[in-house]
């Protein structure tokens, strides 16, 4: 029997009220997850309204599945939210789409199952892949990956300081054993941590690190963005949550640059506005959760929402 692990939307009512702007129109979640969001978002369409969405884990598409047997408004893609361009092509819905939520990261479901590898906190096989049919498990691209490339990965993606001397431990350990659990790695990474951070377990960034790596989430990101303001119609709304600054810094960074319109125009050079070709207008400040919601959910802590509209 499978075993169920909650799950709390992050942002969930602020996200939907931003998102839903047109109770008649077609809209998009690229991280189902367990559907917190798309739930929410249905119950704000009419008859007419749809809601295609996306995910890799086949787990969340099966959650998917009987949420759909119960409303037909509601479609699923196993795929990441990086190509619903061809989605959104292929029910002929490209650029006229109302409103598209991504929420970034892991889910509580993903990390509460030991089986699926992507918490220290849990023993379980190494696993950490979005979907564990395919591509590479975090075991297997450790077992082959040199020093260099695994201290690259916990740095950049990671932002692991002490990166260098994880990767040498990791490149030692496997010499007299294969590192095949989550246990393991963790231990290693601890050892090779010379100082901890109060209150973080010492493995929290290298994990952060290599499950970025494992599923190409800021590259799905970049990409996703892009393809998000094509599949846009005008008006339409782009709601994000990241969950940390690599995440966040994308998507202000690409929010801003879309904005502000085209920046190679010579300065002092008289232009009109349509020939600054601005693509989205920021709707408000970044959000973050109340205090209330952090006591709720605890890892909702670190969430910060940000919320454009397309202007063209």
């Amino acid at each position: 029997m499978t075993q169920e692990f909650n799950h709390k939307s992050v942002l969930l009512d602020e996200a939907v009220e931003l998102l839903v702007h047109d109770a008649d129109g077609m809209y998009m979640d690229g991280t189902f997850g367990r559907g917190g969001h798309s739930g929410l978002i249905l119950q704000h369409l009419s008859p007419q309204g749809k809601l295609q969405a996306f995910d890799k884990d086949p787990l969340a598409i099966a959650h998917a599945q009987l949420m759909i047997a119960e409303d037909s408004r509601l479609a699923i893609s196993q795929t990441s939210f990086a190509n619903m361009g061809q989605i959104a092509e292929q029910n002929d819905c490209f650029g006229k789409v109302h409103g598209i939520l991504l929420d970034l990261g892991v889910s509580s479901p993903q990390i509460d199952d030991a089986s699926r590898g992507f918490s220290f906190q849990h023993d379980g096989p190494l696993d950490m892949r979005m979907n564990p049919d395919e591509g590479e498990s975090a075991a297997q691209w450790l077992a082959r990956a040199g020093a260099e490339e695994i201290a690259d990965v916990l740095y950049h993606y990671g932002e692991e300081r002490f990166s260098r001397r994880m990767a040498r431990a990791v490149v030692e350990h496997r010499k007299q054993q294969p590192i095949t659990t989550t246990k393991q790695l963790a231990n290693i990474i601890a050892v090779a941590n010379p100082k901890w951070e109060k209150g973080k377990n010492p493995a929290t960034r290298a994990f952060q690190g290599i499950r970025i790596h494992i599923n190409q989430e800021l590259k799905d990101l970049e990409v996703g963005l892009q393809t998000a303001l094509e599949t846009l119609a005008p008006g339409g709304r782009l709601v994000v949550i990241s969950f940390h600054s690599l995440e966040d810094r994308i998507v202000k960074r690409f929010m801003r640059e879309q904005a502000k319109g085209d920046s190679h125009i010579p300065r002092g050079l008289p232009v009109t506005e349509d020939q600054l070709n601005r693509r989205l207008t920021l709707l408000g400040k970044a959000r973050k959760p109340t205090p209330h919601e952090i006591d709720i959910n605890p890892r909702s802590r670190s969430a910060v929402m940000r919320v454009a509209e397309k202007i063209a």
